[in-house]
């Protein structure tokens, strides 16, 4: 089965995958030797750099995750280049954002739009994503689905409103999910990061919140994205195979889950 297939047996789809935390979640598990399908909405040229860096066993495919057709054609593309379905899907996509409160809105001026455009790439692009690679998955014998969170939801102490609704909304989805898939073969799990040091994503947030964060950690360090990416290989790996509906928040211990 999938669930207990070497990474390196693994065709890998990582949507948002040509930059930031994605490029190193690419990076990492083509490292490993699995063959990777880099997704990217609008970073066409990082994308493209990024599969010619890492050669044959990595394709760069355009799909909007809010679009299920484009989605469902992405899926198939990839199956036809590589000769074989997709069986491991890493949600790490996300709408826009920049992650400095000062700059976010608060309780006050919160727009439902502002929700709503998060839940429809969070949460309406997971959705999307397996909904188009599950079948290639079943026909695999098993598969992996790799949901990316935050430790917001257990710890909000910046008012992201917006952003941690939606990845709450990813975690209820990943338990319910991991239900209707485990008779497949096929896992439903979540990796949850706190601020990274440094993302594209992060790239606003002040120093002295990064040095914040350190100090409160047990660690006294903030994760780096390989640091994190390393994480989502476990879900990846034969070690994980029983393991399905959990969310594992790497932030070097500052927050208990």
């Amino acid at each position: 089965m999938s669930a207990a297939r070497p990474i390196d047996e693994h065709i890998v789809l990582v949507t948002g995958g040509g930059r930031g935390l994605g490029a190193h979640i690419v990076r990492a598990v083509a490292d490993h030797g699995a063959r990777v399908v880099i997704n990217y909405r609008s970073s066409a040229a990082a994308a493209d750099r990024l599969a010619a860096d890492l050669g044959a066993n990595a394709l760069a495919l355009r799909a909007d995750v809010t679009d299920a057709r484009a989605v469902r054609a992405m899926v198939d593309t990839a199956a036809e280049h590589f000769g074989s379905p997709i069986t491991t899907v890493v949600n790490n996509a996300l709408p826009d954002y920049s992650f400095n409160g000062d700059h976010r809105s608060h309780l006050d001026d919160l727009t439902w739009e502002e929700i709503d455009a998060q839940l429809r790439g969070v949460v309406g692009g997971a959705l999307n994503t397996t909904q188009a690679a599950t079948p290639g998955m079943r026909a695999a014998g098993g598969g992996r689905i790799i949901n990316i969170g935050t430790n917001l939801v257990h710890n909000p102490v910046v008012p992201y409103h917006d952003y941690t609704a939606a990845k709450s909304a990813l975690l209820g989805l990943t338990r319910t999910m991991s239900h209707d898939l485990g008779p497949d073969g096929i896992t439903v799990n979540m990796v949850s990061g706190g601020l990274l040091r440094t993302t594209d994503a992060s790239s606003a947030t002040p120093d002295e919140v990064f040095d914040a964060i350190a100090a409160a950690t047990p660690l006294r360090a903030v994760t780096t994205p390989a640091e994190f990416a390393d994480a989502v290989l476990f879900f990846l790996s034969p070690w994980s195979r029983a393991v399905t509906g959990q969310n594992l928040v790497v932030d070097g211990g500052l927050v208990k889950n």
